[in-house]
């Protein structure tokens, strides 16, 4: 049975080429983040003000734009339509910072544009949160019983998870390349700036690659520890 060495079996090896990417893209991102966070843009915003600007240019003069605690805990809330910037970039105006709220802003764009993988992400949400919070709990009482039933809806609802990361990684890397096209057409940031702000984006973006590889690896892990593959 595998239950009792579930963290020690031998599937985890599955998983190593997902950690490894997971921190090598953490670390890509601080590093390029902090890089660029010394290189003031010539365009002489902060990041308030470029989100401002942004949101004005594409009509959604009723998004609102507000400050938050933390570092690089930028989103756009698409329920209270607001983009909430982070203390890195709010008042920042280096390239890295304008990368980043350009990147939020675009999703607000998606939003007002009803953007169809963005839909359907935020269809998945409710399923897929339920699914990372109950899966595992699921499929070890599936374990612990000897339970094929269980173990299959443990597997399953993982699924949506896994599912939801994959509609995410089309959804960030749309935003990004809206935002690239903004920072070019609307601020008309110079050529050598937008390269930089690429570079940014790019690098946030392994992050989204590095989610949809971990939760595939783990759901592929479920199958072989409850035998629906073959591991042999």
């Amino acid at each position: 049975m595998f239950f009792p060495y579930f963290f020690f079996d031998p599937t985890m090896i599955l998983l190593i080429p997902a950690v490894i990417l997971a921190v090598w893209a953490q670390a890509k991102v601080s590093s390029t983040f902090r890089k660029y966070s010394m290189v003031r843009s010539s365009t002489n915003l902060t990041g308030a003000q470029l989100a401002r600007m942004l949101l004005d240019a594409n009509g959604l003069f009723n998004v609102r734009v507000e400050a938050v605690p933390g570092k690089l805990t930028d989103h756009y809330d698409p329920r209270s339509r607001v983009v909430r910037l982070s203390d890195a970039t709010y008042r920042s105006g280096s390239v890295a910072a304008l990368s980043v709220v350009a990147h939020e802003v675009g999703h607000a764009v998606q939003h007002s544009h009803h953007y169809v993988p963005l839909v359907v992400r935020d269809a998945v949400v409710p399923t897929a949160n339920i699914g990372s919070s109950l899966s595992w709990i699921v499929f070890f009482l599936g374990l612990i019983l000897s339970n094929g039933f269980l173990l299959k809806v443990g597997i399953i609802l993982f699924s949506f998870f896994v599912l939801f990361t994959l509609i995410t990684l089309p959804v960030e890397l749309d935003a990004s390349h809206r935002a690239l096209k903004m920072l070019k057409n609307v601020v008309v940031m110079n050529e050598g700036e937008v390269t930089m702000a690429k570079k940014v984006l790019s690098a946030a973006a392994l992050t989204y690659v590095a989610a949809v590889a971990m939760s595939a690896l783990q759901l592929l892990r479920m199958l072989l520890i409850a035998g629906f593959v073959d591991n042999r």
